[in-house]
C-alpha cells in the first residue's frame, strides 16, 4: 500500500516490521523478512533515506522506525503538493493545447494506430482516461485485445466508471466467453446481447471512440476519432445497437428468488436462473450446457421442472413467468 510513495514491497515489510517491533538489528530483520542480509541493508538504507527508519544511537547495529504519523505525514504532504503542481502543469498544457487547436485541422480529428501492441496500448489509454462512461460493441472474434488481456476495464469500474456493453452471442462459445461475463456483470457493468455486432467499438464520455481500421489477415490497426460528426454517428451506431440488444443477467437477487432453507426446495436455484438467462439470450440446450459445463439432459431435466413450477406448457410461457417472478431481468 505504501508504493505509492515510493516504497517497494520489501521496504514496506521492513518498516512494518520495525513498526511492529520498536527496533531490530539487521540479522533479527533479516530473519523476519526471510531475505539476504545484504537485501535487508538496502531496505533499511532506502528506509533511511525516506526519514522513515535511523540507526539506534543507543545501540549501535539497531534500527529503529520513525513514528508513523510524522514520518509518512511528510511524505504524504510532498506526495500532495508534487500532484497539485503536476496538475497546475497539466491544466495550463490543457489551456494552451485548447487555444491552438481551436480551429483543428482535419487530420487532427482523427488518429491512426498500427500494430497489435500500439492498438492494445490505446485501447487501455481510452479506458483509463474515461471519467464518466465506457461504451462498447464487442465481437466475437477481437483481434488485438482480448477480454483477459483488458485489465484497465477492473480499474476503470473500480473508479465509478459506467460500462456499457453490447457483446455478439458468438462471444459465449468461446472458452473464458461465460466466465468474462460473470466477471462483468460482478462489477455492475450493463450487459447485453446482440446476435450479431456489426464492428468493434468503444466510446469514452461521448467524446472519443475507437473502431478497427483493417480486417483480417492484415497488421492490426485502428481510428481513434475526436469530437466530429464521425464521432456522433459512432455513437449513433452503438445508442442503435444498444436499443435492439437483449440484457442479460447471470446471477439472481437474492431478496427476491426463494432459496432453500425457506420452504421451498422447489424454487430455482443459481444454476437453475443462469440456464433461464442464456437461454433467454437464444442459446440452445446443447450451447448452454457447454457454457455451465454440465449435461445436456441435466439442461433439460431442469428446465423441465422449471415449467412444473410454474404450471406451464411451453419455453415461451417460462420465460414470461420467469420475468414476472422476477429470476430474470427483462
Amino acid at each position: 500500500m505504501l508504493n505509492a510513495i515510493g516504497l517497494d514491497e520489501a521496504q514496506e515489510s521492513a518498516y512494518r516490521t520495525l513498526v511492529g517491533l520498536g527496533a531490530a538489528d539487521v540479522p533479527e530483520l533479516a530473519h523476519r523478512l526471510t531475505l539476504p542480509e545484504e537485501e535487508a541493508v538496502r531496505a533499511l538504507r532506502r528506509l533511511e533515506r525516506q526519514g522513515l527508519a535511523a540507526q539506534s544511537s543507543a545501540r549501535p547495529g539497531r534500527w529503529v522506525a520513525a513514528p508513523p504519523a510524522v514520518a509518512l505525514g511528510a511524505l504524504l504532504s510532498r506526495q500532495r503538493h508534487e500532484l497539485e503542481q503536476a496538475e497546475i502543469t497539466a491544466a495550463r498544457l490543457a489551456k494552451e493545447y485548447r487555444a491552438e487547436a481551436a480551429e483543428p485541422a482535419v487530420h487532427d480529428l482523427v488518429e491512426v494506430v498500427t500494430g497489435a501492441s500500439a492498438v492494445a496500448h490505446r485501447f487501455r489509454q481510452l479506458q483509463l482516461g474515461a471519467a464518466h462512461e465506457v461504451c462498447a460493441l464487442v465481437t466475437g472474434k477481437p483481434v488485438a485485445v482480448t477480454g483477459t488481456e483488458n485489465r484497465a476495464e477492473e480499474e476503470a469500474s473500480s473508479r465509478g466508471v459506467r460500462y456499457r456493453v453490447v457483446i455478439e452471442r458468438e462471444l459465449l462459445d468461446g472458452q473464458t466467453g461465460l466466465s468474462e461475463l460473470v466477471e462483468a456483470l460482478d462489477r455492475d457493468e450493463e450487459v447485453r446481447i446482440a446476435e450479431r455486432v456489426p464492428t468493434k467499438l468503444v466510446v469514452t464520455d461521448g467524446t472519443m471512440a475507437m473502431v478497427p481500421l483493417t480486417g483480417h489477415g492484415t497488421e492490426p490497426a485502428a481510428l481513434v476519432v475526436h469530437a466530429s460528426g464521425l464521432l456522433e454517428a459512432l455513437t449513433g451506431l452503438f445508442e442503435s445497437v444498444w436499443q435492439q440488444s437483449l440484457p442479460l443477467r447471470l446471477t439472481a437477487d437474492e431478496r427476491t428468488v426463494t432459496t432453500e432453507g425457506d420452504g421451498d426446495d422447489r424454487a430455482p436455484d443459481s444454476t437453475d436462473l443462469r440456464i433461464l438467462s442464456l437461454l433467454l439470450a437464444g442459446l440452445t440446450d446443447a450451447s448452454v450446457a457447454k457454457q455451465l459445463d454440465l449435461g445436456l439432459r441435466t439442461v433439460q431435466r431442469r428446465v423441465k421442472r422449471l415449467m412444473e413450477l410454474v404450471g406451464v406448457a411451453t419455453r415461451l410461457q417460462l420465460g414470461w413467468q420467469a420475468y414476472e417472478r422476477g429470476w430474470v431481468s427483462r
